[in-house]
């Protein structure tokens, strides 16, 4: 059963298969409005989220389809010590795909292992998000035209940034990428990461503190909030919290068509001024996230033999 745990289960075409489908979507929606008619997701969300739970319900109810399940893990059998494996296996009974988020890294691959439908991970601790990843990707695409020979800098958490982990695995099989590391040396990207995605496919990086000092170079600038869930102590958080703070005199010698992503939740580590700025591009992510997981959905359910 084909299921979607971490964005290299997909390849290069595929994802562009993906893409071109959320571009059809974005323009004849008419075509999609009922192509998921009785169809069943279910959203098993153990962790709380706003923008990814609602963006796979909207998905599904604008593909004609109907949304089951639970917001926070004490609403579940969980709470009462039932198994991620025997979960997957209750809801398969009900529904014909599963987007899951869990606070555990590789709680969806379990799932997955168990179900006997398609299961999409919406988010497993600090490991990976892929679906936010096809939300980057195509923000990328549509304000790019490409992904090739692009110089993309990740700032703020890079150790716990989950949804920085996917996109940097993403953007490694693609040619002339440049990636810029942002970060204070207790959050830097993990080396497991730079060791096996980075070097393993000769990307060109670097590392660094000092974001205004490589703001020219980039094409591309992906913020990202500290985590207050991923810490272990309050006083590290409130220490490290406000490090990178992007105001519009901080863009001062940016490129004029440098793209601003980030995954929201925003803090404040992106001033509200800035909001306005044509290269801000955090809330059509958040659009366009909803579009892709449309094309997802209608993928798996096909290969599933499903639709």
């Amino acid at each position: 059963m084909r299921s979607l745990i971490d964005i290299l289960d997909f390849s290069v075409e595929e994802l562009q298969e993906l893409i071109d489908t959320a571009n059809d979507i974005i323009a004849h929606p008419e075509k999609y409005s009922e192509r998921c008619r009785g169809k069943k997701l279910a959203t098993l969300f153990f962790e709380p989220s706003t923008r990814t739970r609602l963006s796979f319900e909207a998905a599904m109810y604008e593909l004609g389809g109907n949304v089951i399940g639970f917001s926070e893990a004490r609403s579940s059998s969980a709470a009462k010590g039932e198994s991620v494996a025997d979960t997957a296996r209750v809801i398969s009974c009900y529904a014909d795909i599963i987007a899951m988020r869990h606070p555990k890294e590789g709680a969806p691959l379990v799932a997955a292992m168990n179900a006997s439908i398609p299961v999409i991970n919406a988010g497993d601790g600090g490991h990976n998000h892929p679906t936010q990843t096809l939300a980057d990707l195509l923000t990328i695409y549509r304000e790019k035209g490409r992904f090739e020979h692009l110089t993309v800098g990740f700032c703020g958490d890079l150790k716990f940034g989950r949804t920085v982990h996917s996109l940097i695995c993403a953007l490694s099989r693609y040619e002339d990428i440049r990636v810029v590391l942002i970060s204070p040396e207790e959050l830097k990207l993990p080396s497991y990461v730079k060791k096996d995605v980075l070097a393993a496919n000769h990307i060109p990086y670097v590392q660094t503190t000092d974001l205004e000092s490589v703001m020219p170079d980039l094409d591309i600038l992906y913020m990202t909030r500290v985590q207050r869930e991923r810490f272990f102590n309050e006083e590290d958080y409130l220490r490290l919290k406000d490090s990178y703070i992007l105001t519009p005199e901080r863009l001062w010698n940016a490129k004029a068509d440098l793209s601003i992503l980030h995954p929201l939740p925003r803090v404040n580590e992106i001033s509200v001024a800035i909001d306005d700025d044509p290269r801000a591009c955090y809330f059509k992510q958040v659009l366009y996230g909803k579009y892709m997981r449309m094309a997802l959905i209608l993928k798996l359910l096909q290969e599933a033999g499903r639709l």
